[in-house]
């Protein structure tokens, strides 16, 4: 997709986990549009390298902000350090996230607790603390990230499936709540990514994720952007995705459920 067209005064957009996947291209496409940028990422290194590039690149100022969202005071520090910076941020994107695929009853205490917190609780914490200033100034606009696993019971990946219904139905929510402010929310739900999750899982080498046909992060970063831009709050990537999103809503629970079981293929965004 080309952006050239569509390029605005120069705004602040903030991408968590903005160094791979969804969350790299999102990075790039608000660069192209001459946005600066605020990256959130637990990866310093990388951070640093994508700030030196989409600097140089592209002519923008570019803060970086290596820290970990798994942490309950994250937020908070993100916020404070871009106000004290004088940063006024545009648009939020809260990107960041990971599964983990196993039986409930044998995976990682944890590792699913530090899930919940970045999948659920830091994106509702800053999308909190930079709401107010958007209704504040009548503009704004916020990108969550969710799945199309918001829409069933996810057997074998059952907390983060619960976790991107939670994202899914508080996306839409405040949507609602924020018609007529000039502030939009929209809701990315891909389905299956050709990205860092399936390693991040330890399903990368499923032979069902080999054969499965995923889209590729750029593509579906540039669905998202576009209807972020045009104001949707639903966004599912794909035709296909789009049909079985809205299946699911005519069959019986059970039922759903255990086709998820069968079906989800240790592959979702």
């Amino acid at each position: 997709m080309d952006f050239k067209n569509h390029r605005q005064r120069r705004k602040t957009a903030l991408i968590t986990g903005a160094c791979s996947g969804i969350g790299y291209e999102l990075t790039c496409i608000f660069a192209s549009q001459n946005y600066n940028l605020v990256l959130v990422d637990i990866n310093e290194p990388k951070l640093i390298e994508i700030s030196e590039k989409f600097t140089q690149d592209y002519g923008i100022h570019v803060k970086s902000i290596a820290i970990d969202l798994s942490i309950s005071t994250s937020p908070d520090a993100i916020y404070l350090e871009l106000q004290q910076a004088s940063i006024q941020i545009d648009v939020l994107v809260n990107n960041a996230g990971f599964g983990i695929y196993g039986l409930f009853n044998e995976t990682n205490l944890k590792s699913e607790l530090e899930m919940i917190q970045i999948n659920v609780v830091c994106l509702t914490h800053l999308t909190k603390l930079f709401l107010r200033h958007m209704v504040e100034q009548g503009e704004g606009k916020v990108l969550n990230v969710s799945s199309t696993a918001a829409f069933q019971p996810g057997p074998l990946m059952s907390v983060y499936f619960a976790t991107k219904s939670y994202i899914l139905s508080f996306s839409e929510a405040i949507a609602n709540e924020l018609e007529d402010t000039g502030v939009s929310v929209t809701v990315l739900c891909p389905g299956p990514t050709k990205s860092g999750f399936h390693q991040r899982t330890g399903t990368e080498n499923s032979q069902r994720i080999k054969d499965m046909k995923m889209m590729d992060a750029k593509t579906v970063a540039e669905i998202g952007y576009r209807g972020l831009m045009t104001g949707q709050t639903l966004v599912i990537p794909g035709a296909k995705n789009r049909i079985m999103a809205e299946a699911v809503r005519f069959l019986p629970r059970k039922q759903v459920t255990k086709i998820s079981k069968v079906v989800q293929g240790h592959g979702w965004a």
